[in-house]
């Protein structure tokens, strides 16, 4: 089985407020702050980080990657979506069906 966590677009508006995001939905118990970078946002989303195992499997939904769009630098957003899409042991979802990056 599956635990599922989800990306809130509408609750971030910058590659910062996405890290910080990212930090206190998936991580918990950290004595330091995790990387404000895509490696580091990788690292995370393979466990290990106090939500979840190394070898648990999850599904990442993301509600209004409409809104991530309008507000993070396509680049950095696409990048993103390719980490998501290619995690060994993570099944990503998109809430906002029909959004692309072109």
């Amino acid at each position: 089985m599956y635990t599922e966590y989800i990306i809130d677009g509408a609750k971030f508006k910058s590659k910062n407020g996405f890290y910080n995001y990212i930090e206190k939905h998936f991580t918990q118990g950290l004595s330091f702050k995790i990387g404000r970078n895509l490696n580091a946002f990788q690292d995370v989303l393979s466990g290990g980080f106090g939500m979840y195992s190394c070898d648990e499997p999850i599904t990442v939904t993301w509600k209004n990657l409409t809104k991530s769009k309008e507000h993070l630098d396509s680049k950095f957003l696409y990048s993103v979506l390719v980490i998501l899409t290619s995690t060994e042991g993570v099944t990503f979802r998109q809430f906002d069906h029909g959004i692309s990056l072109d």
